[in-house]
């Protein structure tokens, strides 16, 4: 018998479906999720329950639109191919009905930055792409147009799609994206929410660049561009003189 190609990945594709589901961001089998492979993409198969999912019943496909297997991918899998297509530094994708996130995109609403933490997003707003049906090569252009300098976006009267370099990064910013929303529905039945300026907007999306990194993760990356200025490290004797102390 054949070993089953990228089993790994199609295990963590369960866990992420089972994850999302748990965390309350996704009702059922109607959201999806997809990893990229060098060949193209692992999808979830359309109506199967994420409990029931077993590996061979993550879809493979490549990036013209062909599957392999006997298993149909997810209705949407327009989007994730696109997204992979136009975005070569999308690792994973996320797409969900999550509660607030579905109910703005059914208001058509953008949400603006009420907060810094919208900056996670790539932007100053989290925009919404005009309304498609599901499925539909209109959505999926729909939606690349709204993800322009984006890795996430809400879905007129759908949901909120959003991508990370790999399955956990896209399911956190889902999640992020659904808290974002839910406090913008709170605030703005509160009030009027003060939105930042485009000028303090530009400073939180240069921090974002290093935001939630370790020293791993920076590369070549000047101390001084760093989210949050790093206190000093005392186990590195030269680390004052670097900082200029």
């Amino acid at each position: 018998m054949t070993p089953l190609k990228y089993l790994a990945l199609r295990e963590q594709v369960i866990e992420t479906c089972l994850a999302m589901n748990e965390e309350g961001i996704n009702q059922g089998t109607s959201g999806n999720v997809s990893v990229r492979t060098p060949e193209g993409f692992l999808i979830t198969a359309s109506g199967i329950p994420y409990r029931k999912m077993r590996p061979e019943q993550v879809v493979e496909m490549d990036l013209d639109g062909g599957y392999r297997g006997e298993f149909l991918p997810s209705t949407e899998w327009r989007m994730h191919l696109d997204i992979y297509a136009e975005r070569p530094e999308a690792g994973a994708i996320v797409h969900v009905h999550s509660p607030f996130a579905t109910a703005l995109a059914c208001l058509r609403r953008e949400v603006p930055a009420f907060h810094y933490m919208i900056g996670v997003t790539g932007g100053t707003s989290l925009r919404v792409a005009d309304y498609a049906e599901f499925g539909t090569k209109e959505l999926s252009v729909f939606m690349i147009r709204a993800l322009q300098e984006r890795t996430a976006c809400l879905l007129a009267n759908h949901g909120q799609i959003c991508f990370g370099g790999d399955l956990d990064g896209a399911l956190w910013l889902a999640g992020e994206v659904e808290a974002l929303c839910q406090e913008y529905w709170a605030a703005s039945l509160a009030g009027e929410p003060v939105i930042l300026s485009e000028a303090e907007m530009v400073s939180v999306l240069k921090r974002f660049k290093t935001y939630g990194k370790q020293p791993g993760d920076l590369g070549n990356v000047d101390v001084s561009e760093l989210a949050v200025f790093a206190p000093i490290r005392r186990d590195q004797p030269d680390s004052a003189a670097k900082r200029g102390k």
